[in-house]
């Protein structure tokens, strides 16, 4: 039986349907993303094309952001930790490589201006909060673990673009944080404790002087990292048991810059308020490009 071709369209110029004999020997559908948001879907042997709109495959119609549309359907239904492990090889060597050189050129300002101040430096003062939580040394771990911590949310991003859009949203927070510190220079107030006994936080203390005390960038990258984590975790499906971990994880950094009187409670405050700031600021703005289909 033969079919007479026609075709229809629909206004919004999205729909283009061209219909032609169809019992041929199989489908071979394709898809490809149109500035239209249209799908292009071809049969095998016809020679004709099906332009139709791309439909949403998240049920909340929720913002689908780029990373997220990397993952395909059928990795949604795959687990979370098989989706990640997929994920983390994607653009290793950018990863790898922006992730040293960023953390090396951080180290070069924020010891330089540690050791050679612009201005008089401010003593932070100890409030309530410092009183109540004493000197911890098992809590070094969690301290040092940081620098693993912030290399968790590039390692998994899925686009190029992603891995752009963070660098440049950390890099702001800590751009932040060292103006901060070179205008307004701030110290931590000596603890009364003989490092001696503590050779492993002496260490610490002798690498890491008492300066660039407020806001505490350990606490503001640790939040921002947190927060992605949290963004990132729930894209793959993780289960709860390891959104919480995360949170322990970020909480427990947060806890040691305080019980290794590495800072001050103010100082704390004031990088949780930039980290959890720049973090919603830089997951706005992803979103904001997210494209609904």
């Amino acid at each position: 039986m033969r079919w007479n071709s026609f075709s229809a369209r629909v206004s919004s110029g999205c729909w283009r349907t061209c219909i032609s004999p169809f019992r041929a020997a199989g489908f071979l559908a394709f898809e490809q993303r149109s500035r239209g948001g249209c799908s292009r879907r071809g049969i095998a042997g016809s020679g004709s094309d099906i332009l139709v709109p791309r439909v949403s495959t998240n049920p909340g119609n929720e913002p689908i952001s780029p990373g997220e549309e990397a993952l395909n359907e059928n990795n949604r239904e795959r687990p979370w930790y098989r989706q990640a492990a997929e994920v983390i090889p994607r653009h290793v060597y950018l990863k790898f490589v922006g992730t040293t050189t960023f953390i090396s050129i951080f180290f070069v300002a924020y010891f330089y201006l540690l050791k050679d101040p612009a201005y008089p430096v401010t003593v932070m003062p100890r409030i309530w909060l410092d009183h109540l939580i004493g000197f911890q040394p098992l809590s070094l771990p969690f301290y040092l673990s940081l620098w693993f911590y912030v290399s968790l949310p590039p390692a998994l991003l899925a686009t190029r673009r992603e891995l752009v859009d963070y660098a440049m949203s950390i890099g702001g927070t800590c751009l932040v944080g060292l103006i901060i510190f070179y205008f307004w220079p701030t110290a931590v107030p000596v603890a009364h404790i003989d490092w001696a006994l503590y050779p492993d936080v002496d260490f610490l203390k002798n690498m890491d002087a008492s300066g660039n005390a407020c806001p505490s960038l350990h606490v503001a990258t640790a939040v921002f990292s947190g927060i992605w984590l949290h963004y990132l975790l729930r894209r793959f499906g993780a289960p709860l048991w390891i959104v919480l971990c995360n949170w322990i994880w970020c909480a427990g950094i947060v806890y040691s810059t305080l019980a290794l009187r590495q800072h001050v409670a103010v100082d704390v405050l004031a990088g949780l308020a930039l980290g959890g700031l720049a973090a919603s600021l830089s997951l706005r703005k992803s979103q904001s490009r997210d494209v609904f289909y």
